[in-house]
């Protein structure tokens, strides 16, 4: 009887918790499960390999980079030829559950968005020909690509292919509001609890929902009062040319986002307390206390997840026929 009663207690538990779970307006980030471990290999070399670059030198992990929440930690990226970026990085962690690609959406998915940089000239300052050229010149490279794509040849297709599988497994799960949502009642203190509530209470799940608590959507930058920036960034207009558009973002991703200051699309913002106080005055039109505040940063500092554990790959060495790097400017 006893071990009948603790079996029921046990069931009644998971039910509860998962019953919690459903309810909530945020939802857990579930590992990351690999169903071809080679092309997520060959991803990852493609992810930190320099020489998709004109200068050899930048790859999707220096704007991304893994050791720093998948950022740079810069208000706005260093491009090739040490040329400024027009816009903050945002974080390659738990990308894939974003409605599209970058601030302004032009990418519908990762494999769209990795061809970007390769291309545009304030990046990588490279072309999707020469990249391909890179590649292919390099006969462990070609060996790989057969190995996974089973056919002959290299083009932009499959090398994005395999960088957007690679950064589908870059996910955070087992953050302590995870564990929280799944029953565990003391993974998060009180006042990360008190901020969560206040997160729901003042508005804020409106937009920053789901498993990647945000990205699912499109908001005004200054829906209630003006934001304030010298950033040229102009949002959505910039891809449909509506004036509706402007200043009209993709709502960012809350995971990990201690880790991932500065903030705003112009990386202003070093503080989360500071963040937390300018989106509650502008984009709700409130005040919070001091106290409050700490809450709510308290909350959100509960949402970093477990980082990827990256072991970097070793990149095959370059050839005769690969193109040579162009680092400075001539």
């Amino acid at each position: 009887m006893s071990t009948l009663t603790n079996l029921t207690i046990a069931i009644a538990t998971v039910f509860s918790a998962t019953s919690f779970a459903a309810s909530e307006p945020i939802e857990i980030i579930p590992a990351a499960i690999i169903t071809n471990p080679d092309k997520v290999e060959l991803g990852k070399m493609l992810f930190f390999e320099p020489r998709l670059s004109k200068s050899g030198f930048i790859s999707c992990n220096s704007c991304h980079n893994l050791s720093l929440g998948g950022v740079d930690a810069l208000p706005t990226s260093i491009g090739h030829n040490w040329q400024q970026g027009s816009i903050n990085s945002p974080t390659v962690l738990n990308a894939e559950y974003g409605l599209a690609q970058f601030w302004d959406g032009r990418a519908k998915d990762l494999k769209e968005q990795a061809g970007g940089p390769i291309a545009n000239p304030k990046e990588m300052g490279f072309s999707h020909e020469l990249a391909v050229d890179t590649i292919r010149s390099m006969p462990a490279y070609q060996a790989r690509f057969a190995q996974v794509y089973q056919k002959d040849g290299i083009t932009i297709e499959e090398i994005t292919d395999a960088i957007a599988e690679f950064e589908k497994t870059l996910v955070t799960p087992n953050a302590p509001f995870d564990k929280f949502l799944l029953g565990d009642k003391n993974a998060i203190d009180a006042d990360a609890k008190a901020g969560y509530q206040l997160f729901k209470d003042k508005g804020c799940v409106s937009c920053h929902n789901g498993p990647a608590v945000g990205g699912t959507m499109y908001m005004k930058m200054g829906l209630v009062k003006p934001f304030h920036t010298n950033n040229p960034a102009e949002g959505r207009k910039g891809v449909t040319g509506k004036e509706a558009d402007k200043f009209v973002f993709k709502v960012p991703t809350l995971r990990n986002i201690e880790l991932t200051y500065p903030y705003f699309h112009d990386g202003s913002v070093w503080e989360l307390a500071e963040a937390v106080n300018t989106m509650a005055d502008i984009q709700l039109g409130q005040a919070l206390s001091e106290n409050e505040t700490k809450q709510m940063v308290s909350f959100l500092n509960s949402l970093t997840g477990e980082q990827p554990q990256i072991v970097l790959p070793i990149l095959p060495p370059s050839t005769a026929d690969t193109p040579r790097p162009v680092p400075f400017a001539n």
